[in-house]
């Protein structure tokens, strides 16, 4: 899982009756962070400074969340407990918290609600080290995948982490899988596919997938030290592992955003850590229909039941 790097601390804040809520990741302090967004339709925040260039290069914590835009609202949480524990960045007036967050767009599964600043803030209380909670929690609800013919044939996805290790190096992913795609397993076979018969609960739905709907957002965190430039690169090698198991991946449709932090504690070589990314993203959104429960009516694949 991705608490296997050193110091990273992973919280949710779920809530199962509207079919959304929000996850926080918490990285030790020094962690420089960057990151990539892929596709056409992004519900982001905090992802210019992230840039190379730009004048801060730590992260304090990262927010996934559903609600699309509205679910945004839920990083003023995060950063007011930061606040209270005087993590940020120094201003000479106050210490600001640097906190990317993205969205997925979940509204039409539950009750159209989103996590809010109090979701935000529970899921940073929550987090913690050791093993993170998986499949229908936190970001991942409401979320799910298979939505190209539209939201009457999706099937239930989630949140997945994994990680690779060797020889010291470890890099590990966590990812809230919303695709508009269908998910493939390691052989490059369907895993999860769209429902044959459409879905009665949904059949008022329009047909066809809409842009804001879909998307594939997460972290990739590792032990390696990586210069800001770096961490970008290993942020955009990451969305590799999207395409490995997501059919098709980046569309006009998907806002995909993957985050890097890089924690500092053993020298890597670039493409190592690039390789173990990719396959650490692929395995978690594998991992995030494989654990992912039946919720607001929308079913798991059939393959997986």
């Amino acid at each position: 899982m991705i608490t296997r790097v050193p110091g990273i601390r992973v919280g949710h804040a779920t809530d199962a009756e509207n079919a959304t809520g929000c996850t926080v990741i918490l990285p030790p302090p020094g962690t420089v962070g960057s990151g990539a967004v892929n596709g056409g339709a992004p519900a982001t925040r905090e992802t210019d400074v992230l840039r190379p260039g730009m004048l801060v290069n730590e992260v304090h914590a990262v927010l996934l969340t559903g609600g699309s835009a509205f679910g945004l609202a839920a990083a003023d949480g995060v950063m007011r407990v930061l606040r209270e524990r005087n993590v940020g960045f120094e201003t000479g007036v106050a210490r600001v918290p640097i906190v990317p967050t993205a969205a997925i767009f979940d509204l039409w599964v539950g009750a159209a609600s989103h996590p809010g600043a109090e979701d935000g803030e529970a899921a940073c209380r929550d987090a913690k080290d050791g093993d993170v909670e998986e499949g229908s929690v936190g970001a991942g609800t409401g979320a799910t995948a298979a939505k190209e013919q539209g939201p009457q044939h999706a099937v239930k996805a989630g949140i997945g982490s994994a990680a690779v290790e060797r020889d010291g190096l470890i890099v590990g992913a966590l990812i809230v899988n919303n695709a508009v795609g269908e998910i493939l397993d390691e052989e490059g076979n369907l895993l999860a596919g769209a429902l044959e018969t459409p879905n009665e609960r949904y059949g008022g739905a329009p047909q066809g997938p809409f842009p804001g709907t879909n998307t594939v957002i997460g972290v990739v965190a590792t032990n390696a030290t990586l210069s800001k430039e770096r961490a970008q690169l290993l942020a955009i090698a990451a969305h590799e592992g999207t395409s490995a198991a997501v059919r098709p991946a980046h569309t006009m449709w998907d806002g995909d955003t993957i985050f890097s932090l890089a924690t500092g504690e053993v020298d890597a070589p670039q493409p190592t850590v690039e390789e173990f990314a990719v396959n650490a993203v692929a395995e978690a959104i594998r991992r995030s229909v494989r654990l992912a429960t039946p919720l607001a009516g929308v079913p798991i694949a059939e393959a997986l039941r």
